[in-house]
């Protein structure tokens, strides 16, 4: 090894300890300095209006029982009748939504 190739290395390794010595110590401030800063999460009105009506479907029953039994009653006693033009529409319009 010749005398040149061991201070070149050495020279590097300083460089290279001077910038993660850099980095080092501001890594540390910043670290110090957000003690004092304290985070804060506010909801907005748009956002607890959201929370409620959403608590609210929840708590409510997917099924309109009323409209149930209406409806079972009609089967039952046989005076429930379907346009086939409604049906037809209707189911339609069910494919083509699932289509889109």
């Amino acid at each position: 090894m010749k005398k040149g190739d061991a201070v070149m290395r050495i020279d590097a390794y300083n460089q290279i300890a001077q910038i993660y010595g850099t980095q080092n110590i501001s890594r540390t401030q910043k670290v110090q300095g957000s003690h004092s800063v304290r985070d804060e999460v506010s909801i907005s009105q748009t956002g607890r209006d959201y929370q409620i009506a959403k608590s609210a479907v929840s708590e409510s029953s997917d099924v309109r029982e009323d409209k149930v039994a209406q409806l079972k009653a009609q089967v039952d006693s046989g005076t429930y009748h379907v346009e086939p033009g409604d049906f037809a529409s209707k189911l339609i319009e069910k494919y083509q939504a699932n289509m889109m």
